[in-house]
């Protein structure tokens, strides 16, 4: 009964929060950790999302360096790069996480679940994949590639690189283990790099060839574990428009109407702003009373406390 009166948040940690190499990782987890045993020892239930650019990309890249050098070696669909990505990343999360807590003198348990998110095969976006992964090539790379019915695109004069679709989620898999996980007092990480694409056919989950964006999955998780409230974490401390312009105005807090206003004037970068505000709003209208909160990671404590941040919805 005392874990159901707590808070409950769903977290969605930035590409800062992880650092872009195996040291750097490390290094920003252990940072990470604090700010998020903020949270726990402040009394709230957390459940916490992450993104994977680097580290997919960088899985992607070493298969395919043992492909080229090694013909028998294959290259390895996204949706195992997203799962092994969810592995190494939920491991230094957990590690750290679990240290800060018990030197704290919190003896809570921390878990990774490899997280399945369901997509629509019927997502434009796989019409139109989009998403950069992994290293450049050269033409007979990428000939070999598009042979294997893998899309490739030239980019800007610099090579060819692998691109995948990028589909919202409509569901989550494994939302119910999350779910008694959370029940029985524990911190989960799930969903990570906005989770493992896969398809249902019949009983059988099948991987796309694609990666989701992880503010959309954090919200579709929120929205399915009944959350309070949502925080998106990034490198700003709170909403602008008018960004990088004499003018520029930070925002305090955002309706869904002026969320709604700012996006039709293109107000938000597409490969920033724009998917967490849009995954902001996704959650704040999904129930009566949901909250969503854009800030740093420095700031989470002082966002929930109202203090900083942008707030959506409420």
């Amino acid at each position: 009964m005392e874990n159901a009166k707590k808070p409950k948040i769903v977290v969605a940690l930035g590409g800062n929060a992880l650092g872009n190499t195996l040291k750097e990782q490390k290094a920003a987890v252990k940072t990470t950790a604090k700010a998020i045993a903020d949270l726990i020892e402040d009394g709230n239930q957390v459940i916490i999302c992450h993104g994977n650019g680097p580290q997919v990309g960088m899985i992607d890249m070493a298969f395919d360096s043992a492909a080229r050098l090694d013909p028998k070696l294959q290259h390895i669909p996204m949706s195992v790069c997203v799962a092994m990505s969810q592995g190494y990343i939920g491991y230094d999360l957990q590690c750290f996480l679990r240290e800060e807590l018990l030197n704290r003198g919190l003896r809570i348990p921390v878990a990774t679940v490899i997280t399945e998110v369901a997509v629509d095969p019927g997502d434009p976006s796989f019409l139109n994949p989009t998403k950069p992964i992994g290293s450049f090539m050269d033409k007979e790379a990428a000939d070999k590639l598009a042979a294997e019915g893998i899309a490739v695109v030239e980019d800007s004069g610099r090579g060819y690189r692998r691109v995948v679709a990028s589909p919202k989620p409509v569901d989550i898999i494994e939302k119910e283990t999350i779910a008694a996980l959370v029940a029985a007092g524990q911190v989960v990480i799930a969903a990570g790099g906005g989770g493992i694409p896969v398809m249902p056919h019949g009983n059988e989950l099948k991987g796309a060839a694609a990666v989701i964006d992880k503010d959309f999955s954090s919200a579709k998780l929120a929205e399915l574990l009944d959350a309070d409230y949502l925080i998106i974490l990034t490198a700003v401390e709170k909403v602008a428009v008018n960004f990088g312009k004499p003018d520029v105005k930070w925002l305090d807090t955002l309706t869904l109407e002026e969320a709604r206003e700012y996006i039709a004037q293109g107000q938000f970068p597409k490969g920033s702003m724009l998917p967490k505000v849009q995954a902001a709003c996704m959650f704040a209208e999904s129930k009566p009373g949901r909250r969503a909160l854009i800030t740093l990671l420095e700031k989470a404590r002082d966002g929930i406390a109202g203090k900083t941040g942008t707030i959506i919805g409420g």
